[in-house]
């Protein structure tokens, strides 16, 4: 898969008073790019298209070039601490993905050029926390690694952490574009985590993302430089003969890793679940979809903020849950295990 090249680019004005955004705008010049000028990145308009869903396709290849003025971090339990907001949107294609209704009418994908300043806060965090480990997550809104082969904010993140006492990045990505990180000065203090699952689920329900081939090797890459390795099967989704088709997802893991030496290998994972405005939403954008969203199949359960998901029965969230733990301590008996429902 070659690596995302935007079709329309929008900068506000602000970002050009930063050296990133004069530096993209530059960039995106040579490249040949059409470039556009937005008030704000949150009032994009004017993303071509005939209709509802020919913008929205249109949207997802369109990157905004913008100033992220608010600097409060949103909390990101359990994983991390704190959220770290680098960028917002994804150019991939996955049905099941929250992003759907969270980023609702806008699913435009946002580069934020203030680097340094939301650096400084991710430091004020640290320090009040003190001695404690603060653990910051850098993917909960978009796939920073699809984008960063253009703008480096990642890797200036990186190596930010890298020469901090208390911090911890981490990220996880569908795509394989990370030989630019390789030689970050990470010092050990970023989890490189990389979402893989079935054959069927990457087949069914991941247009647009790297193959599981790619991610693979963009792992051996990643932890031959030294990065603590993680993964991410997100969704766990129950499809046919899913037993099959996820031994052979660890199986393959097993042999692709086998030479490379990981001292530090941990696994989450996160069972298929949906909203009723997702549905809504996926229906309308995957109209095509084979994405199971029988609320009469599942078990409502209720959310923060009063927002209820429908996930799976306790039998089968049960019988999903051991048979991938069970999978994990056959192929990876080191690795630390999560599992969130």
């Amino acid at each position: 898969m070659k690596p995302f090249i935007p079709q329309l680019v929008y900068i506000e004005p602000r970002a050009l008073d930063y050296p990133l955004g004069r530096e993209l705008k530059e960039k995106f010049e040579k490249m040949g790019l059409e470039i556009r000028e937005t008030t704000s990145h949150n009032q994009v308009r004017g993303i071509p298209g005939d209709n509802e869903f020919q913008q929205y396709r249109n949207a997802k290849s369109t990157l905004v070039v913008g100033v992220r003025k608010t600097l409060k971090f949103d909390t990101s339990k359990p994983s991390a601490e704190y959220a770290i907001p680098l960028a917002t949107g994804c150019m991939g294609h996955c049905h099941y993905c929250y992003l759907q209704t969270t980023l609702g009418s806008k699913p435009y994908i946002r580069t934020y050029v203030n680097i340094e300043e939301i650096f400084a806060q991710a430091d004020e965090y640290m320090k009040e926390r003190g001695e404690q480990i603060t653990r910051f997550e850098a993917a909960c809104t978009s796939d920073i690694v699809g984008i960063d082969h253009l703008t480096h904010s990642l890797k200036k993140t990186i190596e930010h952490f890298g020469k901090s006492e208390t911090g911890r990045l981490r990220f996880v990505t569908k795509y394989h574009h990370v030989d630019h990180l390789l030689d970050a000065k990470h010092n050990g203090k970023t989890r490189f985590r990389f979402s893989v699952n079935s054959r069927y689920v990457i087949k069914n329900f991941e247009p647009g993302t790297s193959s599981f081939d790619e991610r693979l090797e963009a792992a051996r890459k990643v932890a031959n430089a030294g990065y603590p390795l993680g993964f991410i099967i997100a969704p766990i989704y129950l499809h046919e003969d899913w037993k099959a088709g996820y031994y052979e997802l660890f199986q393959h893991l097993s042999e692709s890793l086998k030479d490379t030496v990981i001292e530090d290998l941990t696994f989450e994972m996160i069972q298929h679940r949906f909203t009723k405005p997702a549905k809504k939403v996926i229906a309308k954008r995957y109209p095509k979809t084979k994405l199971e969203m029988d609320e009469e199949k599942r078990k409502y359960k209720w959310g923060r903020y009063g927002i209820g998901k429908y996930v799976y029965k306790d039998d089968e969230a049960k019988d999903l849950e051991g048979t991938i733990r069970g999978y994990i301590a056959e192929f990876f008996p080191y690795a630390e295990v999560a599992y969130f429902t």
